[in-house]
């Protein structure tokens, strides 16, 4: 079972990925935390600054997972929260 996004590998082709979902599962909470939540929720923009050389890093790390970088960057931070505050 899955429990984060960091544990599913790179799949240099669609046949190794379709092997190794046939093996292996999200786990419920992490598929639930990742579903888009945007009706009804009021958001803020803000503005980060960060060294290019991170931000490439990012955007590469969220296409092998077949992710927009700023919606993998809120899931971060979202999950970073969970375990920075447990009782909320």
């Amino acid at each position: 079972m899955i429990k984060k996004w960091e544990e599913v590998p790179f799949f240099p082709n669609p046949g190794e990925e379709a092997t190794y979902w046939r093996e292996h599962q999200l786990d419920p909470a992490l598929m639930a935390s990742s579903l888009s939540r945007t009706e009804g929720q009021d958001s803020t923009t803000i503005t980060l600054r960060m060294d290019p050389r991170m931000l490439s890093r990012l955007k590469r790390i969220a296409a092998r997972r077949y992710l927009n970088y700023q919606s993998m960057m809120k899931q971060w931070i979202a999950e970073r929260l969970e375990k920075e505050l447990p009782g909320s």
